[in-house]
């Protein structure tokens, strides 16, 4: 990211592009505490506490229009118009 956060309707958008809250989750984050409770969340609580602690979402986030790559996607973002 490129320093500040998501709003609401961004993190929605994204998550929708690839496949769910989960996608958007970096297992791997430093703050593994917060990780491990989401996962044992239900969906609208797993939104808000993602919402709430973005330092746990895979980075690069690329979006082009409605679609978006969590991660580092440099074969998805050639395909790109």
């Amino acid at each position: 990211m490129d320093g500040r956060e998501l709003s609401e309707g961004e993190l929605e958008s994204v998550a929708r592009a690839v496949g769910g809250i989960d996608a958007v989750i970096d297992p791997k984050a430093k703050d593994a505490d917060t990780v491990a409770l989401v996962q044992y969340l239900a969906a609208d609580q797993k939104f808000e506490k993602v919402l709430d602690n973005q330092q746990i979402l895979r980075e690069p986030i690329v979006r082009n229009g409605r679609q978006a790559t969590v991660g580092y996607e440099p074969d998805v973002w050639k395909g790109w118009e």
